[in-house]
């Protein structure tokens, strides 16, 4: 790690994309930081930032404040992340470390290999959120707590890295260094099949029995209040692990739905059991 305990205090943060997470992330690293940058193309979430002292400066031109930036959050979906990084040499001429936030990672670890050598690229991933976006949903807190994925690149600096890691010990995260792909099989079985199973729920309840949904049924179904726009481009970014995660799920009902059949509530109960532990035995 850098020597100086006041690293962070002497950088240009510019986040590009001020919804939930790059919201937040502007919220937690205010006042750790030496000047934060936002830059979102909606005029009213500018406002907002503005308003609400979220950022420094604001600005829906990028060339406006990425020069002067010494790190950019790319915080987006993923497809945008795509773009912006496609479009990022010709807003910033000179060195910054980039970092992006997005839901995948091997897409998006690839484009940036393609950045001129003046990058100093390094993927990241905080496993937090709301299904409910937009910087009015923004919280200082979203990331206590939280796993927060880096996925460095072979050219990533030593400094970068260690800025990565500031910036999740900041905002309180716990960083876990992984390798893209790692990072998206995992994430497909404990993010993105969660979200799908979500769905699932909501659109297999009959109508009719609506008036008995429980906290239950309404904690399982919450993640398919998520809008499907921002699902989608995270989904068609990662659909063989998603797949693999679908076809180890179907796996689990097939069976009991089977001893269901067979009127085996002993072997199911061993079967409910065996979860149940798995459970428990989470950190």
């Amino acid at each position: 790690m850098d020597e100086n305990p006041d690293f962070l205090n002497g950088k240009r943060v510019a986040i590009v994309g001020l919804g939930l997470i790059g919201g937040s992330l502007a919220m937690a690293l205010r006042g750790h930081v030496g000047r934060l940058l936002g830059i979102d193309r909606d005029d009213h979430v500018l406002a907002l930032a503005k308003e609400g002292r979220v950022v420094d400066e604001v600005s829906a031109d990028p060339g406006c404040l990425l020069p002067s930036a010494d790190l950019i959050i790319l915080a987006m979906p993923v497809r945008a992340i795509l773009q912006a990084l496609a479009t990022l040499p010709d807003y910033c001429p000179g060195p910054a470390v980039v970092m992006d936030v997005g839901s995948t990672k091997a897409e998006i670890v690839t484009a940036m290999a393609s950045l001129p050598t003046r990058f100093d690229p390094i993927g990241g991933h905080p496993m937090a959120g709301k299904e409910r976006l937009s910087l009015a949903n923004a919280e200082p807190g979203l990331f206590r707590g939280a796993p927060f994925a880096l996925t460095p690149l072979p050219r990533t600096s030593q400094r970068a890295r260690d800025l990565a890691s500031q910036i999740c010990q900041v905002v309180g995260g716990h960083a876990l260094v992984l390798d893209p792909d790692n990072h998206d099989r995992w994430v497909a079985a404990t993010s993105h099949l969660p979200y799908l199973v979500s769905s699932a729920l909501m659109l297999s309840m009959p109508d009719d029995s609506a008036p008995m949904m429980g906290p239950g049924f309404r904690s399982s179904t919450r993640l398919a209040a998520t809008p499907p726009a921002m699902m989608l481009d995270v989904l068609s970014t990662n659909p063989q692990h998603i797949r693999v995660a679908i076809a180890r799920l179907r796996d689990e009902l097939d069976r009991m739905d089977e001893l269901l059949l067979r009127g085996d509530f002993a072997a199911l109960g061993e079967l409910l059991s065996s979860a149940r532990d798995k459970k428990e035995r989470l950190p």
